[in-house]
């Protein structure tokens, strides 16, 4: 009996340090477990660029309720796009046809409420339209024939920048159709979901008893909160919640890590990546929508470079160019460096050529930040 009961410890100390030692419950750390986050750079990129502008433009107005508007539209417009090119990465895809499409989103919506006579409410609905069905026709062509998608969208780039081109001057014989604004105004449903701010009463409010600034007419310095930020809000709150907490989500992961193994596993790969590319499509066009709502007017050079801009956003926010990883926070976080650097700057003495340089640095700071994190957590397995 003494000989027994003398073992049990034994066995039990035996037993709790294989239990420790065993990787599958291995505590971490709390810290070890945010620096491993995908948006943990983007997270740390962001703080450095906000302590930056503090120190250099902290008492140059940018900082007060109309400079934080400014930038905080920049950031919205790209990350309404980076959320869609993020997902899409994630996914081990690429969409180079971003930025053309949002040009080609505001000229579909410009072309029939000008010149053919349709409400705004039904040419914005064609663009949408349109733009998801190109969206499907890029995700078909890639899982189709097996092109690299770098490639087929490369391809689709060119068109739609083409296209735009020929509507325009065929149409208004510019580069440019102008008196968008007036249009989308008097449409209820199209100015109420894409024009202008939200929350004027109490922005009106909040100048009167002082919280915010005046104008010397009365008018508070900001109308309200532009529906742009909102609907980056939206987007990124929707694709957030399906990206980890439903099944779609996890088949994103599934497919950007290894497609074949994904589609050994019952995974629907086709129907994965092509629901992506009609995501992104329809991001495109949401920016081109509100963009034309905004400026009031198309014009054929809209979009440039903002396929770019978008893929450095998801990356800087921790997407790997490899697929099976990154967050959607992350890209958030991207969007607004790109947003608080492209503003800011002109708060500070420095030359604005140093915008694209920058942008530049923080890229390749945030692949080699990438490589590191998933280089430890590969030896660490």
């Amino acid at each position: 009996m003494s000989s027994t009961t003398s073992h049990l410890p034994l066995t039990t100390r035996k037993d709790n340090t294989s239990v420790q030692n065993d990787e599958r419950v291995r505590r971490i750390s709390p810290w070890r477990g945010f620096i491993s986050r995908p948006e943990f750079g983007s997270i740390a990129g962001t703080v450095l660029v906000f302590v930056l502008f503090g120190i250099f433009a902290g008492d140059s107005g940018m900082f007060n309720l109309d400079g934080v508007m400014n930038w905080a539209q920049v950031a919205a417009y790209l990350g309404i796009i980076s959320v869609g090119a993020c997902l899409l990465m994630i996914a081990g895809e690429f969409d180079l046809s971003i930025g053309s499409m949002i040009g080609f989103a505001g000229m579909m919506m410009a072309v029939p409420s000008t010149f053919m006579g349709w409400p705004m409410w039904a040419s914005v609905l064609f663009a949408f339209v349109g733009c998801m069905a190109l969206g499907w026709l890029n995700g078909y062509l890639v899982v189709r024939t097996r092109l690299p998608s770098f490639i087929v969208t490369l391809a689709f780039m060119f068109i739609l920048r083409g296209l735009t081109l020929v509507l325009s001057t065929y149409f208004s014989n510019s580069t440019i159709v102008s008196g968008m604004g007036d249009k989308v105004g008097s449409d209820p449903v199209t100015s109420t979901l894409f024009q202008g701010s939200t929350l004027h009463g109490l922005f009106v409010w909040l100048a009167q008893v002082g919280i915010i600034d005046k104008l010397p007419n009365g008018d508070p310095i900001v109308a309200g909160i532009p529906k742009v930020l909102l609907w980056w809000l939206l987007t990124a709150a929707g694709a957030g919640f399906v990206l980890s907490r439903t099944r779609f989500g996890n088949w994103i992961f599934t497919v950007g890590g290894d497609a074949a193994a994904a589609q050994n596993v019952g995974v629907p790969v086709r129907r994965v990546k092509i629901s992506l590319f009609v995501f992104t499509a329809f991001c495109a066009c949401l920016f081109g929508v509100l963009q034309v709502a905004d400026v009031g007017s198309a014009a054929a050079d809209r979009g440039l470079q903002k396929e770019f801009e978008a893929i450095i956003a998801a990356v800087i926010g921790g997407a790997l160019l490899t697929g099976g990883y990154g967050s959607v926070l992350g890209a958030c976080f991207g969007a607004l460096i790109f947003g608080v650097v492209q503003i800011g700057i002109s708060y500070t003495s420095f030359d604005s050529d140093w915008y694209r340089v920058f942008l530049g640095a923080m890229l390749l700071l945030a692949v080699l930040f990438n490589h590191y994190v998933r280089l430890h957590a590969t030896r660490s397995k």
